[in-house]
């Protein structure tokens, strides 16, 4: 509006030419149009920063707000049109300047209504308020009813038609076949059961988010108890064990980062990586190893090249071909450690990601295994995708018949990971003496029986706050559980919230005490449910009602309590510092156990911690300083 009016007040003059008056009576009525617009979002913006989360009465005059600038997207676009026109009619002969300014006001009149569209499209919920009547009304008091169980089904339906529709829209870069259509609906019903619980907005889970990252900040400064202390110092440990591990870690986290390829390549090493991938890789595609998939220019296998330190004679087999449930790999030959390496690569991908979001629980039979349970369905998938390579397609054999006497390893980061661990599982009894290192694997992988198996041969690797290392989805059911809870008792509007927890996460300080209706109340009553807290929940899904018991055997049996494969090994920072620009930073690490990684922590580096360059830095920077102690 303010360049509108600048720009008219500059070229007030300039309309007496043909077709003038109809350009100047454009300018004047959109300038009086979003006069009108500008009065309606502030009225819009000050009557939303009434009230709390929990307390919308303060805001209830905010509906007819928002149909009024409804309203006026009408004459809006209008008036974009007859602009659009008059800008384009062959009769108007003014100066150029004046006919580049109009045109300008057009082209951003349609750039705004064009963007507020697809803002609609994606903030829109078809489902408005049926959800909320149908699962309150018609599911509490009337479950006997086959209309109201109609009703229902009808409802859960078009939640996970409107989920589909956008993960489909979201990938829709992706050539889509069977595979990718029952991912697409196994992952919109995921979401569908985790949100239809909640009445929840996207700054109300940052409000959520930020207070629980004070609220975490302020139990960690608290003095912990001396029974505390002691059951976490380092001195219980096996610390022989641990500097052995740390050491083999290091060595085979840089084949888990090579398999990311270029991309892991060129984000370390971003101003040299390209002449060096030019000047080194192309037109040298090694002739005795077996690679499939695409790798255009060799900059994927000339980047594993850079990042192993291995010559071409050493790799077996690298493939490329990356589909859902298909993930790239590769088998070499490690001379420093006399082992055949298998690496998994991690996500990289949409197709990976459907891979990961594939979280349904399924069973994991082997023959001679005792200890068979459940194992996240996606990442089970592309394991046995890699075993039918490994195995059928002879690619272990002919390392074998290369190298008899070495061991097999096998690694990964993140999916890889994940997929590295239950491959293991599955090559566990043809190979007995194998390992497994998997970096940062998801949290949500196998069932308690499974991982306390798999201790015997796979070692987890974890950093700091990561994130990923904690997903599963009873976690995510607890974190969504202390998002309402936190969120529904601040007596803080929102905006101020989000205000002073941006201020606190990018220039630290004390946590904010934010007064709340928890303040004053006795433990028993902390135990009980808000009714604020019960205004933002639909419905009690069979999830939450779980968590609150604190009884894993009521959730869902889609998704039961999944764990980390193996030993555990945590690194965190010696002398943390919360903000994301640190220098010198030392670590510790310790053995852990599962039970560490049971609830998802909040942290700007939950993101970071879990980047395979900020784990290798990790475990290099230990094993120096293990390498320099025993040099003393």
């Amino acid at each position: 509006w303010i360049g509108i009016l600048a720009l008219y007040t500059v070229h007030k003059g300039r309309f007496n030419c043909p077709g003038g008056g109809l350009l100047h009576s454009y300018l004047l009525v959109l300038l009086v149009l979003l006069a009108f617009i500008i009065c309606v979002l502030s009225a819009l913006v000050y009557v939303s920063m009434q009230g709390t989360i929990s307390n919308p009465g303060p805001r209830k005059s905010l509906p007819k707000l928002l149909y009024t600038r409804l309203l006026l997207y009408l004459p809006e676009f209008i008036w974009a049109v007859v602009g659009a026109v008059w800008v384009s009619d062959s009769s108007v002969h003014c100066e150029k300047t004046v006919i580049n300014v109009i045109i300008g006001t057009v082209i951003a009149s349609w750039v705004i209504i064009i963007f507020t569209i697809i803002g609609v499209v994606i903030v829109f919920d078809p489902l408005g308020g049926k959800k909320t009547f149908y699962l309150t009304d018609s599911v509490n008091h009337n479950l006997e009813s086959s209309q109201s169980g109609q009703l229902l089904y009808n409802v859960k339906n078009t939640a996970t038609r409107v989920w589909e529709k956008r993960i489909r829209l979201l990938c829709c870069c992706i050539v889509q076949d069977d595979d990718h259509r029952v991912a697409f609906t196994s992952i919109a019903e995921l979401f569908r059961t985790y949100f239809s619980d909640t009445d929840l907005v996207p700054s109300d889970i940052a409000a959520g988010l930020i207070l629980l990252h004070q609220e975490q900040d302020k139990m960690e400064s608290c003095p912990k108890e001396p029974e505390e202390v002691l059951c976490h110092s380092p001195l219980s440990l096996v610390t022989d064990d641990l500097d052995i591990e740390l050491e083999n870690t290091a060595h085979y986290m840089l084949f888990a980062a090579a398999a990311y390829g270029w991309p892991y390549y060129i984000y370390t090493n971003p101003f040299t990586a390209l002449c060096k991938l030019n000047g080194d890789c192309c037109g040298n595609r090694p002739t005795d190893s077996d690679i499939t998939g695409s790798d255009r220019h060799n900059f994927h296998f000339g980047s594993i090249l850079k990042i192993t330190g291995l010559q071409y004679r050493d790799f077996i087999h690298i493939s490329f071909h990356n589909k859902i449930y298909e993930i790239p790999f590769f088998v070499a030959l490690d001379h420093k450690k006399e082992a055949i390496v298998v690496a998994v690569r991690g996500t990289l991908s949409f197709e990976d990601i459907l891979t990961d979001l594939s979280a349904d629980c399924e069973d994991l039979t082997l023959e001679d295994v005792l200890e068979n349970g459940f194992v996240h369905k996606g990442i089970t998938q592309a394991a046995n995708y890699i075993y039918r390579k490994l195995i059928n397609d002879g690619i272990l054999n002919q390392a074998f018949t290369i190298a008899p006497e070495y061991k097999l390893v096998i690694v990964g980061h993140s999916l890889g990971g994940g997929t590295a661990s239950i491959l293991a599982i599955m090559l566990r009894n043809s190979f007995p003496t194998l390992r497994c290192y998997a970096f940062s694997p998801p949290g949500g992988l196998l069932s308690k029986s499974l991982a306390d198996y798999t201790k015997h041969f796979i070692v987890s690797v974890i950093v700091g706050k990561d994130l990923v290392a904690r997903l599963s989805m009873p976690n995510m059911e607890d974190l969504k559980r202390r998002i309402v809870r936190i969120v529904a008792n601040c007596n803080r509007p929102k905006y101020q919230i989000l205000l002073r927890g941006c201020w606190y996460e990018v220039f630290g300080g004390d946590p904010d005490n934010f007064p709340t209706e928890l303040d004053g109340r006795n433990q028993d009553a902390l135990t009980q449910p808000l009714l604020a807290e019960e205004s933002l929940m639909v419905h009690r899904s069979p999830s939450y009602s779980a968590l609150e018991d604190e009884s894993h055997l009521n959730s869902p049996p889609q998704y039961p309590r999944l764990y980390l494969p193996g030993k555990i090994i945590h690194i965190v920072e010696e002398s943390s510092s919360r903000r994301l620009c640190s220098s010198d930073i030392k670590y510790t690490a310790r053995w852990s156990n599962e039970t560490g990684f049971s609830s998802i922590l909040i942290s700007p580096k939950m993101i970071t911690d879990h980047m395979p360059d900020v784990v290798l830095k990790a475990l290099n920077s230990l094993s120096q300083e293990h390498g320099s102690c025993i040099s003393c």
